[in-house]
């Protein structure tokens, strides 16, 4: 039996399967000397596309807020170009 090479990169199907399902990585880290206590931290951070973020109702606000400005932006822009013309 000899090896083969899959032709898919294991990177990209990385990023595809975070950007679409997502992960939470959560993490509680202390910091000891001499075992005292001196630093305790507590670290949770949502990973996913802003497609699946808006579907789970994270961002939701900050995601119409953008469009909103964007459309405004765009407004605004097709005005110049109207009155150059």
């Amino acid at each position: 039996m000899e090896p083969t090479k899959d032709e898919t990169h294991a990177i990209v199907e990385f990023v595809d399967v975070l950007l679409r399902d997502g992960a939470v990585i959560q993490a509680d880290v202390i910091v000891t000397v001499a075992d005292i206590p001196l630093i305790g931290i507590s670290l949770r951070a949502a990973i996913a596309g802003m497609t699946t973020m808006t579907d789970y109702g994270m961002f939701e606000e900050w995601d119409a807020a953008h469009r909103q400005r964007q459309g405004e932006a765009f407004t605004t822009s097709s005005r110049a170009d109207q009155r150059e013309e």
